[in-house]
This record gives C-alpha cells, structure tokens and sequence, in this order.
C-alpha cells in the first residue's frame, strides 16, 4: 500500500505518544528542515534514451510445448478465446511458481512489479533472473521507483549484466538510502510523485504469466518471521497471455519507465558486491507437495509436462500508463471496469481488499445493490492486523453506515488465525490480508493489484483479471469462508444501535468486543494526528 502523506507522516510522528519521544520528534523536525533548506533534487535533463522493444510471442520453448499439451490434455473442448488459470493462494507455493518459470525460461522474462525488496526472497528472485540473463534469456525489468532506496548499486550492476534492462518507472528526483528522506527531497514534484505504479505483472516465453496481488519480499509469500500477508495470483495461459504482454510493453516504452543507467551511474556498483550480496538470497525452500487446493505445485507439473488448468474467459482490466501522468481516461480505468462488472451483480458478492475505503463512488454502488437485495460480504483488515493504521481509520468512518444498509463487515484478526491458515510456510508469525478479490454472483472472480480505495482509483496504476468461471469462483469463495472468516471479526451494529460489537470465535466459544480490539488511547491519538494532515483522496 502506497501513500507519500503517510510514508511522511508516519516517519515524521513520534511511535508513541512520550515525552522522551517528543524529544526525539523534535530532534528529527530539524533534520528534515536542513535536509528542505539543502535544496531540492531533480532528474537528469536532456534526452533519455528508450529504446523500444516488443514481447516475443509464439516462439517455441519447452514452456510453450507445455502449455500447448495442458491445453490438449484438459478434458473439455477449448475455445481459442479461452485461457488457463491455475489459482496460487499460498505464499509459499506462490514463490515456487515464478521461480521455476524463472528457471524453465528459454527466451524472455519480462517483469513488472511495485516492489522488489532486497531481503531474502527479493535477493533470490534477482539471483534467478540474472541467473536466466545468463543462460541468454532476455529479461526486461520494470520497477516503481518509491521503494528502492539503497538499491542503486544492486541496480547498476544488474543493468550491466548481458540480457538484462532494467528501468525505473516514474523515478523520484531524489537517489539516497532512506524513502523518507528522498520524498523529502522530491515534494517540488509531488503531483507526479505520488502517481505509482502498483501493477504486479510476470510473463515467462511469452505463454504463461502471473498476475495478482504479490510484490515480490519475503512477507508476500510466508517468509518473514514477524509478519505476512494472505494473498492471491493466478497463473494463466493461452489467450489472455498477448493481451498482458500488451499492457506490459505499453508500460515499458512509456516516457514514465526509465533506462536505471539515466539515474544511476556504472560505478555505483560492482560486480563483486552484486555477487556478495545476492548470496544472502534465500536457498531452496520446501514446498507442500499439494496445496490448499489439492494442487501439486507448479514445479512438479512443469517437471511432468503437464500443467493443471481450468480454461475460461478472462479479461484483462488494466490502466494506461498515462494515469501515472495524470492524463488517462478514469472511465476506461481499472477501478471503471471492476465497478461496473460488480454493479452487474444480482445475488451475491463478496468483496476482499486490505485496503477498502469505499468513499461516495463506493457507498453509491453498494447501495444499489442492496436496493435489489444482493447479498454483499466484505472482508479487510482489523485495526490490529492492518499494515496502514490510517487507511483502517478513514474506512472506520463508514462501518456504520454500511453495516445500517446491511453489509457484511468481516476484520481480518492478526491473532484469531488458525495454524492452518493461508499463510503457509511460516504461518506462525501475524497475518495480515494483502489479496484484491471479488467473487460475483458465484460465477466471475476478480484478481489483481486494484484496492478498493480513492489512490487505486485516481493515483496508482493497476491491473486486473476478471475470469468468468463458476469452478474457480467457488474455489476461492470456499478458501476464504473455511480459512479466513474463521479468524476474522464479524461487525454487527451494537443493541443500543449507537455502538458497534466485533465477534469472533475463540476455541469455540463466541467473544464479544464492545470497543475496537487492538485499540488504544496512545494509537487513537497518533492516528487523529496523521489523520489531519491526509485526505481520503491520497489513500
């Protein structure tokens, strides 16, 4: 989740409400107040250049000659319209997936994300791609520029192995180790800055690719020992795959993406320390030999020729790289294309976002829904499970009104997880919900990088799949009631009608909270301090 008021803010305010840590706020105030007076930063002038390239597709590699057979294979007749989608619901499994693309690739990687961290599991996907450059694959990689601090040197070195481009989408002015402080350095061009690019896009051969919620960090796929994220790819085939590579190719030769050696100089690096540093990435992890799903993981299938697909139609929902310009059309967006596909529903929908401020626009289309009595479920975080406390805020304003029009209101409980939980790999650590789905009707599935929320809607980039599938629907509806509702709060308006109670269940009994769980009077203050100095627009 991306906001540059909040990333300021929070960096800004103290943790906690002391007077120690007042002290040390005031300390910090006038650091950020040289580094304002040192000056602002600015890109580099003169002409960029870019230049141009296209997907390669229809050549032919073992991954193609597998897709080729999984769709000969699967036991109904197959439309050229059609697609294969494989679901990865576990982080674990989810990680396997795109390393063992990585690994089977033979002619092209290209590769999108908001995100590359360089922890453990970012290290290990740099490592195969670089590893896959080598083997003469070509690899194309595209980055949002806001979480790379301190990886300019990782970066230079990349860009200078044979096979790989790597650019920088929508870089801030400012280079340095620390976000906050190159934000800092970088507010004169706030209106462009704050347009991210939140897509999460892979494509292996140009015939299979990955689209969904995940960045790529140890979090977002059951990694970290402290926290991770429920989340949610699909794996798809066929013919959706030239359309994504489309969209991926747009991105790319956009004025927006630039050649990291624009930004970054050769010497920032070498490759020595690229070598040094990519031997913290991950080893080989285990993997569950079948998954929630009762799926083998998709290195075994490849391993087999075979890969395990259910074929639909899917279409593609994906923003033009001119919103991060601010000079798209909004009424061909991707929050346009989910809404409306939502509006059409006439049962029951079940929406799932981390990040679920639903604003004017929102409560509209809620609302007209339930005139027609559809059934609406919404699933987000609980105040004690969310990674963005102000965001859970903004959307506590609305609880009420939803939960009067009859809304059900489900708060992920970071604590209430079972140990069978989606987390996978080191689900022992705190869960937190990261996955953008919707169910609609039982019949169509959305999933992507979109947000129910205003900067997913105006600010961010984004991109999302809608799959009109009864199977694979119920598929996630299924996982979400039996293994997330089951450690998630139930909100229901309180008996006095002026309050509102979380239930839960706890070793099979019901609990009842008459106050927001994880609350207190120290986070209530900070929250009503940033809450100030952000707009619901910016979130």
């Amino acid at each position: 989740m991306l906001n540059i008021h909040l990333e300021m803010a929070q960096a800004l305010l103290p943790q906690a409400l002391t007077l120690d840590a007042l002290r040390r706020w005031s300390v910090s105030m006038l650091v950020w107040l040289h580094l304002l007076m040192a000056g602002c930063a600015g890109l580099p002038t003169g002409s960029v250049q870019r230049l141009p390239s296209q997907a390669l597709l229809n050549a032919a590699s073992v991954l193609a000659q597998v897709v080729r057979d999984s769709t000969t294979a699967s036991n109904s007749a197959v439309s050229s319209d059609e697609s294969g989608v494989r679901l990865l619901a576990e982080g674990d499994a989810a990680l396997d997936a795109r390393l063992a693309l990585i690994q089977r690739a033979e002619l092209t990687l290209d590769v999108q994300y908001y995100q590359i961290a360089s922890d453990a599991v970012g290290l290990r996907f740099f490592s195969e791609l670089r590893q896959a450059a080598a083997r003469g694959v070509r690899v194309r990689l595209l980055i949002d520029d806001l979480h790379t601090a301190g990886q300019d040197p990782l970066f230079a070195v990349l860009a200078q192995q044979p096979g790989i481009e790597l650019r920088l989408f929508n870089p801030l002015p400012a280079r340095g180790d620390s976000t906050v402080v190159r934000l800092v350095r970088s507010m004169h061009q706030f209106s462009r800055i704050n347009r991210r690019m939140h897509n999460k896009l892979f494509l292996a051969d140009g015939v299979v690719a990955v689209v969904g919620g995940r960045n790529i960090a140890d979090a977002y796929f059951a990694q970290s020992a402290q926290a991770n994220f429920i989340d949610l790819d699909v794996l798809v085939t066929g013919a959706v795959v030239a359309e994504l590579a489309g969209v991926f190719d747009a991105y790319w030769n956009s004025e927006s993406a630039w050649p990291v050696l624009s930004l970054v100089t050769p010497q920032a690096g070498t490759a020595s320390s690229l070598d040094a540093l990519l031997a913290a990435a991950a080893p080989a992890l285990p993997v569950a030999v079948l998954d929630r799903l009762g799926h083998s993981t998709v290195a075994a299938q490849l391993a087999s020729g075979r890969l395990g697909l259910t074929f639909a139609r899917v279409q593609v929902a994906a923003d033009d790289p001119a919103k991060a310009l601010g000079q798209a059309d909004l009424s061909r967006s991707t929050r346009a294309v989910v809404s409306a596909a939502m509006a059409q529903s006439r049962d029951e929908l079940m929406i799932v976002s981390p990040y679920f401020i639903p604003g004017v626009d929102g409560m509209a289309l809620l609302q007209g829904l339930r005139s027609q009595h559809t059934r609406l479920t919404v699933l987000t975080n609980s105040l004690g499970a969310t990674d963005e406390p102000l965001v859970h805020a903004r959307y506590a304003r609305y609880r009420r009104a939803m939960l009067t029009m009859g809304v059900k209101l489900h708060e992920l409980g970071a604590a209430l997880l079972p140990n069978h939980s989606l987390l996978g790999g080191l689900h022992r650590s705190a869960g937190r919900l990261h996955a953008k789905v919707a169910v609609i009707d039982g019949q169509r599935l959305v999933v992507g990088s979109m947000n129910m929320d205003a900067r997913s809607a105006r600010h961010n980039t984004e991109i999302s799949l809608l799959i009109d599938s009864p199977a694979l629907a119920a598929e996630v509806t299924r996982l979400y009631q039996s293994e997330v509702l089951a450690g998630a709060y139930q909100l229901r308006l309180a008996a006095n009608a002026t309050g509102i109670e979380w239930r839960s269940q706890v070793v099979g009994r019901e609990v009842l909270h008459a106050a927001e769980p994880d609350a207190g009077l120290a986070r209530t203050l900070r929250l009503m301090l940033l809450g100030a100095l952000v707009s619901e627009d910016l979130l």
